[in-house]
This record gives C-alpha cells, sequence and structure tokens, in this order.
C-alpha cells in the first residue's frame, strides 16, 4: 500500500524514501530539513514527521545543528517492509530480490516441517483453501489474484510453525512476493510445477508429515532462485 494514505508525510516518504534507497542520497549525505520543507511544498512538522519515519527505518540520523544525515546501508533495518518496497522499486532489484529469495530458502523449509508438527485443524484447512485459489488462479494471466493467495498461503505456513520470530517475517515474504508480480519478475502464468507443490505442502502439513514438508517447500524456494536467474539476472 503507498504511503500517500498517511497524507502530506506519506507523500514526501514516497519521493524521499525511493530516493535514498537507490542512492541518490549516498551515506553521508546531509539534508537539511528547512530546504525539504521547501522543496516538497510542505510545512517543517510534516517534513520532521516524515524525517522521523525515516528515522525509525534507521536510514537517517536526525540532529541539531548537524541536519539529516542518510545513514551506512549495513545500518538500515533491511526487514522493514516499506525499505524492501522501495529497494525492490530501485535499480539493485535483482540483487535485492535475489537476497530476499535466499533468506526465504533458509526460512520457510524449516518453518513448513514446523507447521506439520504444530498447525490447528483451522490453519489446515486455510492453507489447503490458499492452495486451491493458487490453482484457481494458475492459469489465463490472473497473477493479482494468484498473489493474494500465495502470500495467505506463506502467512499460514510461518505462523503455523509456531515460532514467532519466523512468523513475524510474514511481511517481508509477502514484499518479495508482491514485488515479483508489482515489477513483473514472474511468468505471464506461474510455474504448474510450482502450484503443484504448494498443493503437496498443504497435504504434507495437513497429514502431519514433516519431512516431506520441508523438502517440498525447499523445492519451492530452490525453484523460485531459478526463475531469478532467467527474468532478472
Amino acid at each position: 500500500m503507498s504511503t500517500t494514505g498517511r497524507g502530506l508525510h506519506g507523500r514526501v516518504l514516497d519521493t524521499l524514501g525511493p530516493a535514498i534507497t537507490a542512492g541518490e542520497y549516498p551515506p553521508g549525505s546531509v539534508l537539511r530539513t528547512d530546504e525539504l520543507a521547501q522543496r516538497f511544498e510542505v510545512s517543517r512538522s510534516v517534513m520532521r514527521e516524515a524525517v522521523r519515519v525515516l528515522e525509525s527505518m534507521h536510514l537517517v540520523r536526525s540532529r541539531r545543528r548537524v541536519g539529516v544525515t542518510v545513514r551506512p546501508t549495513a545500518e538500515w533495518n533491511v526487514y522493514d517492509p516499506q525499505v524492501i518496497r522501495w529497494r525492490l522499486a530501485g535499480a539493485d532489484r535483482p540483487r535485492q530480490l535475489r537476497s530476499l529469495t535466499v533468506l526465504r530458502s533458509a526460512v520457510e523449509p524449516v518453518a513448513a516441517g514446523l507447521a506439520a508438527r504444530h498447525a490447528s485443524p483451522e490453519q489446515c484447512a486455510e492453507l489447503t483453501e490458499c492452495a486451491l485459489g493458487m490453482v484457481a488462479n494458475s492459469r489465463g494471466h490472473r497473477l493479482q489474484g494468484y498473489l493474494v493467495h500465495d502470500i495467505a498461503f506463506h502467512r499460514v505456513i510461518l505462523t503455523a510453525s509456531g515460532n514467532e520470530m519466523f512468523a513475524r517475517l510474514g511481511d517481508v515474504v509477502a514484499e518479495v512476493l508482491a514485488g515479483r508480480t508489482e515489477h513483473e519478475v514472474m511468468f505471464e502464468d506461474p510455474d504448474p510445477a510450482a502450484v503443484t507443490l504448494h498443493v503437496q505442502v498443504a497435504e504434507a502439513v495437513r497429514e502431519g508429515d514433516a519431512e516431506r514438508a520441508e523438502r517440498l517447500t525447499r523445492e519451492i524456494t530452490v525453484g523460485a532462485l531459478r526463475e531469478l536467474d532467467v527474468l532478472a539476472p
């Protein structure tokens, strides 16, 4: 969702955030709040609110008599969904997608194995519903509909693992999946093999087969990395 829904400071963030993450303002750059307020034609209080949001993401540091300084990339909150969204919109998209997909490949298979052990009957039913929704939207260039069920599927896996740290990665995975679709790093129709794997993961979780759930989910993430080799080399 665009930050513009949060008012004037959202409009500032929609421009300034992507500019910082794209390197238009390199680390160490000093931005003056007054100058930014004039540039964006907003009040100083609106500009200060935008800066506070950027500070919460560790993108900048604000100090009196110094100004707003862009922080080194290593200090950014790279797990913040908005930071991920901005970075995926920039020129560094292929590397960012690969980095996030490697993260998924490390976490999601383990989460699926845990889900097979801990998922409630309601979570199993939801997972099956999501997988069937993916099947229903996997043909006819219906990527937006497919995306809704794909995101929901992976959220359930992470939550059903019973590990709160994995569950908190739901927003990160959602941004990766949404970014692939939004920036057309997807085939016009999803890979049929990947769709089938999601159905099989749902079955494995429902049956309590942790080893199979983990193995199949690893196949999904490996396939996602292969797709990046083709679509975002």
